[in-house]
């Protein structure tokens, strides 16, 4: 697995995970497409329990692959209950996924609709595990919430965001950031569809219990540009705008998706 650096690019892209991270050809993996008409109702499901605390947040910092918003998870601060989920899971970390232009990006896709970017908050199982590493390789270690941008008018929270991107241009620098709550990103409604998934990124663990939120958000398309001028370090170039980075849907290969909504 050492010397092989994954990313988005055609060497190192998503065609050539399973090169080195077999499990990327799993039978849980993530994203994927959203048939509606296979989805089931279930009304088993509970409303989703959201509590966030603005001072977890800490750091800002380009991965490479994005930027992360990085999040004090020493104790249940900020956390999500709820839903489909059992107990606790702490948030770890938020960010986001985009495409070169504006008609896709999205990682999820619901009845063939590519929405411009989506977000992924990032929890894990506090009950269960002692940390997110361990957490990480257990069936019901996470939960990340998913939540589609779409190209509308200004977001003014997000501008808190795209303001300090210029600060962590370069793949590795960071920056701090604190009181930020991510509810400030989440959509009216809470109405969502969950099903049992994997990271969308390397290693690609199967340990994620996906809830995709159904109503978007609205992101302009100069703030969706912002996240554009990232760099990221690419093999054998100094560095390359991290202009996509998005993972295509996978085979469900039998999983059910059920709705918290009819």
């Amino acid at each position: 697995m050492s010397g092989f650096s994954w990313g988005y690019g055609e060497r190192d892209g998503p065609v050539h995970w399973n090169e080195f991270f077999p499990i990327a050809d799993g039978d849980q993996q993530s994203p994927i497409e959203i048939k509606t008409k296979e989805v089931r109702y279930d009304s088993s499901l509970r409303p989703l329990g959201i509590k966030y605390d603005a001072s977890s947040a800490k750091i800002i910092s380009n991965s490479g692959h994005s930027f992360n918003v990085d999040f004090d998870d020493t104790d249940d601060k900020s956390v999500l209950r709820g839903g489909p989920l059992t107990g606790s899971y702490r948030l770890r970390q938020f960010h986001f996924h985009w495409g070169s232009t504006d008609d896709h990006g999205s990682e999820h896709v619901v009845d063939g609709v590519r929405y411009a970017a989506e977000l992924h908050v990032v929890h894990w199982n506090s009950d269960k595990y002692p940390s997110f590493v361990e957490a990480a390789h257990e069936p019901d270690g996470l939960a990340v919430l998913g939540i589609f941008l779409q190209i509308g008018e200004h977001n003014p929270q997000l501008q808190k965001i795209t303001d300090i991107l210029d600060s962590i241009k370069e793949k590795g620098k960071q920056t701090r950031f604190t009181n930020f709550d991510p509810v400030c990103l989440l959509p009216p409604c809470r109405d969502y569809w969950t099903y049992p998934g994997s990271l969308t990124v390397p290693p690609l663990l199967e340990s994620v219990t996906w809830i995709i939120l159904k109503q978007p958000i609205n992101i302009s398309s100069q703030q969706l540009a912002a996240f554009r001028t990232l760099l990221c370090s690419r093999e054998g170039e100094t560095a390359a705008f991290l202009l996509s980075n998005h993972r295509p849907p996978q085979p469900l290969k039998g999983r059910k998706v059920r709705a918290s909504f009819r």
